[in-house]
């Protein structure tokens, strides 16, 4: 299956792993991002940030899984099928993001159940992580996501 053939509820077997490509961040972003939705030093200025807990200019964790997101929404994500989210579990940055990193993200199935009060559909958990260019990981976070069910014959 390749991130175009259509997806369906049934596509998403508990431990399948799914490769969700690589994005690169670079300082210009990493500023602009923070400027607008998280104004903090260490995301915004990088003297200060060399003087900050990281020891130089990092991204905010809100701007990694901004990265992440649209990577699942490129590659994971069914584009038919997908039904929304009524959240995360579960989201965490172990390594900070930095100026030049880039991230690897994957999508691994944890959970699959058809819905019993919406037949139509099925609940997805998942795990996403984000590894950076040394294998170190910078977001895992833990999402439910409802699909579509791939339609029957005569659908």
């Amino acid at each position: 299956m390749t991130d175009h053939d259509p997806r369906y509820f049934d596509d998403y077997a508990p431990g399948t792993t799914f490769d969700c490509g690589s994005v690169s961040v670079d300082e210009a972003e990493i500023i602009s991002f923070a400027k607008a939705f998280d104004p903090q030093a260490l995301h915004v200025d990088p003297e200060a940030a060399a003087r900050g807990p990281f020891g130089g200019l990092v991204a905010s964790g809100w701007h990694t899984a901004a990265l992440v997101m649209r990577q699942l929404v490129e590659h994971y994500l069914a584009a038919g099928a997908s039904l929304g989210s009524p959240g995360l579990d579960e989201i965490r940055w172990p390594y900070p993001v930095r100026p030049g990193d880039t991230l690897r993200v994957r999508a691994t199935v944890v959970e699959a159940r058809r819905s019993l009060s919406k037949p139509d559909r099925g609940i997805v958990r998942t795990m996403a992580e984000a590894m950076n260019q040394d294998d170190r990981p910078v977001m895992r976070a833990t999402a439910i996501n409802f699909f579509r069910v791939r339609p029957g014959p005569g659908a």
